[in-house]
């Protein structure tokens, strides 16, 4: 068949590439203007455009999917069907419906469960036991089509969305040339979603990422990994007393729930017999490693840090340096 592509992130890359080698024939594709990016702000290639132009391939970048000359030019490419891999916007329904066999798309994530743009670091900030790809036909309501394919994956305790992205781009990339080879064959029956065990996994912001730190040590934990690397989880350390510097914004990864934190590593007095610290409070710091905060119920040790302005360094290393001090909380 002849594919039209619609992609921008390095999650539609795996897809893309295997489209290119397998038996079908990359008509087109289409993705997000270049735009403004780094310290320089200078203009940035989509990863989708780089490697489309890499392989010598018609591209289109739209500021917006729709109207009579895009429409044109789509129609002009003669395609038999969309693929739609985190192009990053809305298609409208002349858009969808456009090429004879319709659109699909590579869903990151078991649908109905995470309808929306965020699938990947909601399933592990959910505590989802596992996560997977689904090929669903587009429709106009959100990720509601009919699925086509559907392959799951466990969920370890310690994956980030960064691994978990990973795999299911390369999951999807497989699974999509199943559905067009069974399309093409007659071979794929479509069924309707259960809509209402349907869930939605909104984009994530800053406000949204910022760590509650009341929640409990497991939970932290699973934000924490659920937004590594990106958006990245963070929180403010306050300064320490007699510090005229203000609070510090600082990126947490790797971390480590312990229950057992409050009673071996609390400050000296936590355990005996004096209110416990607060949550956001640093237990220990420990400059061959060992960064530790209480937590709402437990504590989380920390195993890696990005400072405001600074690079992503072992916990170690940073309380070496300016880092954290027992007593000192996080907010």
């Amino acid at each position: 068949m002849r594919v039209l592509f619609w992609g921008t992130s390095d999650y539609a890359l795996p897809s893309l590439r295997t489209l290119v080698g397998s038996g079908h024939t990359v008509a087109g594709v289409v993705t997000q203007p270049d735009r403004p990016a780094g310290r320089g702000r200078s203009l940035r290639a989509t990863p989708v455009k780089e490697a489309a132009m890499s392989a010598g391939l018609p591209l289109l970048q739209p500021e917006k999917p729709r109207g009579e000359d895009f429409m044109a030019r789509i129609s002009a490419l003669e395609a038999d069907i969309s693929v739609v891999a985190a192009y990053g916007e809305i298609l409208t329904e002349p858009v969808l419906e456009a090429p004879p066999r319709g659109t699909i798309n590579v869903h990151a994530s078991l649908l109905p469960e995470l309808r929306g743009a965020a699938p990947i670091n909601w399933a592990i900030i959910r505590g989802h036991r596992e996560s997977g790809v689904t090929i669903i036909r587009l429709v106009r309501e959100l990720d509601a089509g009919p699925i086509l394919a559907q392959e799951g994956v466990p969920l370890g305790r310690e994956t980030t969305a960064g691994e978990l992205f990973v795999t299911l781009s390369e999951l999807g990339a497989t699974l999509l040339i199943d559905v067009l080879d069974g399309l093409e064959e007659g071979t794929v029956e479509a069924r309707e979603q259960d809509h209402g065990r349907a869930t939605y996994a909104p984009k994530l912001d800053r406000d949204t990422v910022r760590i509650d730190w009341t929640l409990s040590a497991e939970e932290i934990g699973r934000w924490i990994r659920g937004c590594d690397p990106w958006p990245a989880a963070w929180s403010l350390l306050e300064a320490g007393p007699g510090s005229d510097a203000g609070p510090l914004a600082v990126q947490l990864f790797r971390p480590r729930p312990r229950t057992d934190a409050l009673v071996e590593g609390g400050p000296a007095g936590a355990s005996g017999g004096g209110p416990a610290p607060g949550p956001g409070t640093v237990l220990v710091a420990d400059p061959r490693g060992a960064l530790l905060v209480a937590a709402g119920s437990g504590a989380v040790e920390i195993g890696e840090v990005k400072p405001a302005a600074g690079r992503r360094m072992g916990a170690g290393a940073w309380v070496r340096g300016r880092g954290a001090r027992p007593g000192q909380r996080f907010v």
